[in-house]
């Protein structure tokens, strides 16, 4: 098994390479032909190669051979989708009854900062367009959609004293239904960055530990509604992204604390920690009074990566261990253990809230399962100074992430049109990192994928399609060495408005061409996922 999975990982490490070159060259070396081992890129077993094939740079789908690694690499009832969010796909913000949510007060107020600021009201029109948009899902193969359902749009106040707005109930209802039709399983998101804004103006909201009360009450009315058709539940997405980006850094937050310059801050703490209170609280109730009987599972999300040191310097090791307890361990730490890591109680003090002992019981194996959201990995450098950390890391951490070690190298490569590093051993070492230190949960892949900016064609995504085999095989490895890995999605189903860079990632595996009434186009990547997913269309 040793040797099986260390070849597995070198030939991780050519495909990263070969893409690599593949972003370099493709724009000096249109029509240069490469020869390869077939057994590079063919099946979960990789075969043992006799004989060479030659494929086109431009033509990915030669050598990425769908007939060979496909869905049937994976165990039978291994869920394979594509993703989105209320916030970022569904548009109609003033219509069907919707109430505003924090999104929409941040844009309108800032709508100078945002990219494509002024499409965010109406997005791509799923609210309009859900029928469409499932026949598509429905072409791809997928088995599973994740999407979230938006707080304001049903409980438009956030409050059932406020009243329930049936117009959004029937418009999700309508939506699971018809992805059921289809043969497409709803995996549902409680709560994606978005929710009612009269709740931020009236206590300031998940600041408040009032808001336990309220979020439990939504999340009630969404298990009564929707619990017999909805088998997989997440309750919150991304929890740290929300507590580091938008109330540490102050991101697209101008209520936020200004701890920046003291690097001394506390509300980041106490809206993760009253995140966590709230999805206890939500498993609490589903286990109690629905789940027997409805049959189904309930998690939380959160996005990930395996951090390497920076150097061999023991303060660099050190300090690696640190970003992985102050970002993962920070949400799961209470969850598989009752309580946050002693680390980060030793250096954030009396800014980190206490949970109560009955709090601890109730948040100790709260979920069913974890979503990770994968996208890259970093090297994590020592820096005593917390003045000197910056970027998007925790001040309390006293570390650094860098792109580029002790020694200019990088994890994987620099991809040319997702500017980001594309590193898919760091899936499998962080599947593997949960798999030792966290019970080997039962782990949901929930977002994995890359943008496109700038990319002459959005159609021709041949990047993607790279992006996404490789971090399948990493999967595959992970499963094949014992990680408990269940379901894998694409981030995203369509082009999604990402917030300052609004639609200008293209994100999507359709693409939305707004010149031409929202059409929504297939790139290479959604047809090459349909193959992988549907290998006889392929042949």
């Amino acid at each position: 098994m040793e040797s099986s999975l260390r070849f597995i990982l070198a030939i991780l490490s050519i495909v990263v390479l070969l893409s690599n070159f593949y972003a370099q060259a493709q724009d000096d070396l249109p029509k240069k032909k490469l020869s390869l081992r077939r057994d590079l890129f063919v099946g979960s077993e990789f075969a043992s190669g006799q004989g060479q094939i030659s494929f086109d740079i431009n033509s990915t789908s030669e050598f990425l051979n769908t007939s060979k690694f496909n869905r049937t690499s994976f165990p039978s009832d291994f869920i394979f989708g594509a993703g989105s969010s209320a916030l970022q796909i569904e548009g109609a913000a003033h219509e069907g009854g919707r109430g505003l949510g924090i999104w929409d007060n941040r844009v309108e107020q800032n709508k100078a900062r945002f990219i494509d600021g002024d499409k965010f009201s109406t997005a791509i029109e799923h609210y309009k367009r859900y029928k469409e948009d499932v026949l598509h899902l429905k072409t791809l193969g997928v088995n599973s959609y994740r999407f979230s359902i938006s707080w304001s749009r049903v409980l438009p106040d956030g409050t059932l004293k406020g009243g329930i707005n049936q117009e959004g109930i029937i418009f999700y209802s309508n939506l699971i239904d018809e992805l059921l039709a289809n043969g497409i399983e709803p995996f549902v998101t409680i709560l994606h960055f978005d929710y009612p804004l009269a709740l931020q103006e009236k206590f300031g909201g998940f600041l408040n530990r009032s808001i336990v009360n309220y979020y439990k009450d939504y999340c009630e009315l969404l298990f009564k509604t929707y619990g017999d058709r909805v088998k997989h539940w997440t309750t919150i997405n991304e929890a740290e992204v929300t507590a580091i980006f938008t109330y540490m850094h102050s991101f697209d937050n101008t209520a936020a604390e200004q701890c920046q310059e003291t690097r001394l801050c506390t509300q980041a703490y106490t809206v993760l920690h009253n995140f966590l209170i709230c999805h206890a609280t939500a498993a609490k109730l589903y286990r109690g009074k629905f789940q027997v009987e409805q049959r189904g599972q309930i998690g939380l999300v959160l996005s990930s990566q395996i951090y390497v040191s920076f150097s061999s310097k023991p303060e660099d090791v050190a300090a690696t261990q640190r970003l992985m307890d102050f970002y993962l361990g920070w949400i799961l730490e209470p969850l598989f253990f009752g309580d946050y890591p002693e680390i980060m109680r030793k250096l954030v003090g009396n800014r980190l809230p206490n949970f109560t002992e009955e709090e601890k019981k109730m948040i100790k194996g709260s979920t069913d399962f974890i979503g990770i959201n994968y996208y890259n990995s970093h090297f994590a450098r020592h820096e005593s100074n917390r003045t000197n950390v910056n970027g998007a890391d925790n001040f309390d951490a006293l570390a650094v992430s860098e792109e580029t070690n002790s020694e200019g190298k990088v994890l994987g490569h620099k991809d040319l049109y997702g500017l980001s590093y594309v590193y898919p051993k760091g899936l499998y070492d962080l599947l593997m990192y949960l798999k030792k230190k966290y019970q080997n949960p039962n782990i949901y892949i929930t977002e994995n994928g890359i943008a496109s900016f700038k990319i002459p064609n959005p159609l021709k995504d041949q990047h993607r399609i790279i992006y996404i085999a490789a971090h399948l095989r990493a999967i595959k490895a992970a499963i094949d060495n014992g990680s408990n890995v269940r379901g894998y999605f694409i981030w995203a189903a369509f082009d999604t408005f990402e917030f300052q860079a609004g639609y200008s990632g293209h994100w999507g595996l359709y693409h939305v061409d707004f010149n031409d009434n929202l059409k929504r186009i297939p790139k290479d990547s959604a047809e090459w996922y349909r193959k992988f997913l549907i290998p006889e269309c392929g042949q």
